[in-house]
């Protein structure tokens, strides 16, 4: 699958005011500062789509991102969007601030009725954190469908990326009896593009059948 052209179309402060459900959506949630933007830019081969920032809590709002691909050269375009979600855990902001923000997300997660697949986003840098083991239990038990994506691999070794990746999946174990599908990658060296582009791929045609 090859993106044909991606574009920002809109920042929302509640789930009834984002764009009309009429096409697959996928959305990427996790830690503060994990590398959303990022990897949303590496998807989408463009460097400035999604803001990128130093500061944890930069995004407030569901950002959507109108997107076209096509499967073949010639083929058929398929139109979906990528929405950047804010994040989870540490932000310098008012607790009154930061309840809204889950409450916002809680209700996107829960009642957007063409999400097909939440991509979890986990630091590859450090061993497994709590808050994201909890969030991700979360899901579970509201059956949200969701895949690992762990980024920043460039950022250490292999050798720590690997072990931290396997201390994550064994500590997900305790809990779950089937693990969820994962992608290691990082947006400095587009490692996990193709991966996650074919996913999408693959929702993609879910949907319209």
């Amino acid at each position: 699958m090859q993106i044909v052209t991606a574009n920002y179309l809109v920042s929302s402060p509640r789930m009834d005011m984002c764009p009309a459900p009429d096409r697959p959506e996928y959305a990427f949630i996790g830690r503060s500062n994990v590398g959303k933007s990022s990897l949303i830019n590496m998807i989408c081969n463009q460097r400035n789509l999604a803001k990128t920032s130093g500061t944890p809590g930069k995004t407030q709002l569901i950002n959507h991102f109108a997107v076209e691909s096509q499967r073949e050269e010639k083929g058929k375009k398929t139109s979906w969007y990528i929405v950047d979600l804010p994040g989870y855990g540490f932000a310098k902001v008012s607790q009154s601030n930061r309840n809204d923000w889950e409450k916002m997300i809680r209700e996107y997660i829960l009642k957007r009725k063409n999400l097909g697949n939440l991509f979890v986003l986990i630091d590859s840098r450090h061993g497994p954190q709590q808050i994201d083991l909890e969030f991700i239990n979360k899901l579970g038990e509201w059956k949200v469908p969701f895949t690992l994506i762990f980024t920043k691999s460039d950022k250490e070794t292999q050798k720590v990326v690997s072990a931290n990746v396997k201390d994550f999946l064994a500590a997900m174990k305790k809990v779950w009896v089937e693990l969820p599908e994962y992608v290691v990658t990082s947006a400095e060296k587009k490692l996990g593009r193709t991966q996650m582009l074919d996913i999408i791929d693959k929702m993609n045609l879910s949907f319209i059948a």
